[in-house]
C-alpha cells in the first residue's frame, strides 16, 4: 500500500515537472515585487548629458551647413523653408527690382549724424524738425513702395503656385517686405544674380 502511494506521488511529481517544462518555466514563479523591480527602467538614461551634447553638436553642424549654403547660394543645402518654389520666386523678384527700403539704414544713420552735428553747431529747433520730416517722408515712401511691390507679386504668386503660396501660415508677405528693406549685399539667402533686372519667369 505504501509502495503504491510512493509510486503515485512520484508520478504526480513527474507530471508537475513535465507541465512546468511544457509551460517554458522550469523554475518557481517570481514574486510580483521581484518582477516589477526587474522591469523598471530609468526615466532618464545614464548618458543623457552626453546624448544632449551629441544632439547639440549635430544641430550646430547642420545650422553651419545651412548658413554656408545661404551665404553661397547653394539651394540644395538650404533649410527646407528656403527651398519652397514660391520663396525662391519671391527672392528673385525682390532682388530684381530697385527697392527704396533697402537704403533705410544708411539714410537713417546719415540723418541721425547730421542732426547731432547741426544741433551742436547751430542749435535751431527748425533744423531738427526738417530732418525728422525728411526721415518720415522717406519712411512713408518705403511703405508705399512695399505695398505696390506686394500687390503685384501676390498676383504673380497666386497665378503660378495657387493660393497656398500666399496663405497666412506661409508668411510670404512678411518674407517679401523684410527682404525688400534689407541692403542687397546683406541678404540671406544670397541673391542669385549680381545685378538687378533678372526677373523670375
Amino acid at each position: 500500500m505504501a509502495e503504491q502511494k510512493q509510486d503515485k506521488d512520484s508520478t504526480a511529481a513527474q507530471s508537475a515537472d513535465a507541465q512546468a517544462a511544457q509551460d517554458g518555466k522550469g523554475r518557481p514563479t517570481p514574486k510580483r515585487k521581484d518582477a516589477q523591480a526587474k522591469n523598471l527602467r530609468p526615466l532618464v538614461p545614464a548618458d543623457s548629458a552626453a546624448a544632449r551634447k551629441r544632439a547639440k553638436q549635430r544641430m550646430r553642424e547642420r545650422e553651419n551647413i545651412e548658413y554656408e549654403a545661404m551665404r553661397t547660394g547653394d539651394i540644395n543645402k538650404m533649410p527646407k523653408a528656403e527651398r519652397l518654389p514660391w520663396r525662391i520666386y519671391v527672392r528673385d523678384y525682390v532682388d530684381a527690382r530697385f527697392n527704396i527700403g533697402e537704403f533705410f539704414i544708411p539714410v537713417a544713420l546719415v540723418i541721425l549724424i547730421a542732426s547731432v552735428i547741426l544741433t551742436a553747431v547751430w542749435p535751431n529747433p527748425m533744423v531738427t524738425l526738417i530732418l525728422m520730416v525728411i526721415l518720415y517722408v522717406y519712411l512713408f515712401a518705403i511703405i508705399i513702395d512695399v505695398v505696390v511691390m506686394w500687390s503685384k507679386l501676390k498676383k504673380k504668386l497666386v497665378a503660378k503656385y495657387g493660393e497656398q503660396a500666399v496663405a497666412k501660415g506661409m508668411r510670404t508677405g512678411s518674407y517679401a517686405w523684410s527682404r525688400a528693406i534689407q541692403m542687397r549685399r546683406w541678404r540671406l539667402p544670397k541673391p542669385r544674380y549680381k545685378k538687378r533686372g533678372h526677373w523670375p519667369e
